[in-house]
């Protein structure tokens, strides 16, 4: 009986820690502290020498939850990445994720091996463990600090802090053998590496594809959809690692491949994914926490500060410009792509191996990831927000979006029902746009269902269902948040190459001679925009109207407020491609072949 009373109070504890740090996190985001540091002080504080008095030293279980919850946690990062939006920063991306590891842990090395007095091979393994960024940490603190950062910076954030994790523990595992063992030769080396990348690359794709086939063949009950997607990316995991290839550069593909796919259910994956990954997180963090020993990080937190503020300040911003020459960054851009390599729970959990496996001075590496990890979360974390104001990488920010439900319906992949709450300041209900491809079934107004023709018009305060598919879901958005003040046109501008978004068609049409009927001549080109467009308008968008080409040269309050128009003379000038360009789109081409994408 007492060895089952221990059971239960063992689960009673945990629970009892889990639920603190999802409290916490309310406090957290309050006062905008870093959630995962918060986590891990109460993982500290359970410990054996706080407060919570709890004696806990099982790496072997901290292993085991830690690359569960990484699989999850890079799963749920490729299931919500559209490769339309990182297949641009791919190149500079994969450099990042490998070259800028590598660069990352040979600069901290020779001050690790100074200041904690390693050899070579040891300083090496500390500036492996702590080389590479942190998916979750990235992400996590700049949705909680509310940034929309620029395309192209949060892409590359993205796609690198998802695929630098393989790269990083295949280092650290191979100066752990190499310490172990002792021997290695460059080419046993560079065969695990190959091997590693492009078995779990096959496993990845492959897997990733059967997922998709799965869900969209087999009839699941309904609510099994989530969970059997969360076992499928863990048993993809498990295959990878099995084969001796890296499982989670195989797990961040596959959620690359489900979600770029149309599946059922795909919002309910979604959102219990998110569940899982934020639990995840927490037990995870909590456990490191309870890992950690405050009396024996006094002993080397002198050192680790040190490695921590080389690591920032030299290590990582010379690995971001070196691997960054090639590509057309700005040096702002650079900086906060080098200040924002934060350190989270991959690095301490890097630091767990050494201890699974007894290497000597197995503690030492656990400490310093410990002291950097905290260093990164505390300096970097707490300054993400105002360092992307002041290098101008952040965009002005916008409304919440409305809030959308979405319900999928049995039986077919092309269409969802698609809900919003009628507001009397959206585009919808000022001038009652929709794109083409939705179409309204049913209003509720006053708890009575209404269809289309019989709310006629709609009032504020309805709920509105349309049918939309689901990858265009999201892009209904802008249809139903409140719009911004908007500017009364110039009537100068129509002249230039660049006009008004408030300008109609019809108005382009007198004197351009483009073809608009009758219904669209009272559109504005922000209007058109609006409707033609499947996302939300960016700079640069374009749509076609013969015989010119609208160009979206600026956005304001989530519309375009400015159109470029391309003439027929300049389109003719087609600019040939580098070579540099050619690989890359041919590349692309392979991937998307390969992936279905």
């Amino acid at each position: 009986m007492a060895s089952l009373d221990s059971v239960s109070i063992a689960i009673f504890l945990g629970a009892i820690l889990v639920m603190a740090g999802i409290l916490s996190s309310l406090l957290a985001l309050r006062f905008g502290a870093p959630l995962l540091l918060v986590f891990l002080g109460i993982g500290m504080l359970a410990g054996d020498a706080g407060p919570g008095q709890l004696s806990f030293n099982d790496v072997r279980t901290t292993y085991l939850v830690g690359s569960v919850a990484l699989a999850l946690i890079l799963f749920d990062g490729g299931l919500r990445t559209k490769f339309q939006s990182i297949r641009t920063v791919l190149a500079p991306s994969m450099v990042l994720a490998t070259i800028g590891v590598l660069l990352t842990a040979l600069v901290t090395a020779p001050v690790a091996r100074y200041v904690l007095d390693l050899n070579w091979t040891e300083s090496l393994l500390v500036g492996a463990v702590v080389a590479s960024t942190d998916a979750a940490a990235v992400f996590l603190l700049v949705h909680t600090q509310g940034l929309r950062l620029r395309p192209r910076v949060g892409a590359t954030l993205e796609a690198e802090s998802g695929t630098n994790d393989p790269f990083a523990i295949f280092l650290t595992l191979m100066l752990v053998e190499f310490i172990s063992i002792g021997e290695s030769s460059p080419g046993h080396v560079v065969f695990e590496l190959v091997r590693e990348g492009l078995l779990g690359a096959v496993i990845g794709v492959i897997g990733g594809r059967l997922v998709v086939l799965a869900l969209n063949r087999v009839a699941l009950p309904q609510g099994l959809h989530a969970p059997f997607v969360t076992t499928a990316a863990l048993v993809i995991f498990g295959v990878a690692q099995i084969a001796h290839a890296s499982g989670f550069l195989a797990v961040y593909l596959a959620g690359i491949i489900v979600g770029n796919r149309p599946t059922r259910a795909h919002n309910s994956v979604i959102t219990f994914l998110d569940a899982a990954t934020w639990l995840a997180q927490i037990v995870m963090f909590v456990l490191l926490g309870l890992l950690s020993s405050p009396q024996r990080l006094l002993d080397s937190v002198g050192p680790a500060v040190i490695v921590s503020l080389v690591l920032m300040l030299a290590a990582r911003p010379v690995a971001v410009f070196l691997c960054l020459v090639p590509f057309r960054f700005n040096w702002r851009e650079k900086i906060f792509i080098a200040w924002t390599g934060l350190r989270g729970a991959v690095a301490i959990f890097l630091a767990s191996i050494p201890m699974l496996v007894g290497l000597p001075k197995a503690y030492l590496y656990f400490d310093v990831a410990f002291v950097v990890v905290i260093i990164s979360l505390l300096l970097q974390g707490w300054t993400l927000a105002p360092a992307a104001r002041w290098l101008h990488v952040a965009l002005p920010r916008v409304d919440r979006g409305p809030r959308r439900v979405e319900l999928d319906l049995p039986g077919q992949l092309e269409q969802q029902l698609v809900g919003y709450p009628v507001r009397p300041k959206s585009l919808y209900f000022r001038r009652g746009l929709l794109p083409s491809w939705s179409k309204p079934t049913l209003v509720i107004r006053e708890e009575r269902i209404l269809s289309p023709a019989e709310a006629d018009p709609v009032a504020a305060g309805d709920y509105i269902y349309l049918l939309a598919p689901p990858e265009k879901a999201e892009a209904l958005d802008r249809f139903f948040v409140d719009m911004a003040p908007s500017s009364a046109p110039d009537p100068h501008l129509l002249g230039d190459f660049m006009v008004s978004g408030e300008h109609t068609l019809g108005e382009l049409a007198q004197i351009y001679g483009v073809s608009a009927g009758e219904e669209q001549a009272t559109l504005t080109l922000a209007d058109y925009f609006d409707i033609h467009l499947d996302h939300a308008p960016k700079v640069g968008a374009e749509l076609v109207l013969d015989p010119i080409v609208l160009v979206a040269r600026s956005i304001s309050g989530g519309r375009v407020n400015v159109v470029g128009l391309r003439l027929p003379e300049e389109e003719e000038k087609a600019v040939p491609l580098t070579r540099r360009q050619k690989a890359r789109r041919k590349l692309a081409d392979i991937w998307s072949s390969v992936a279905g994408v």
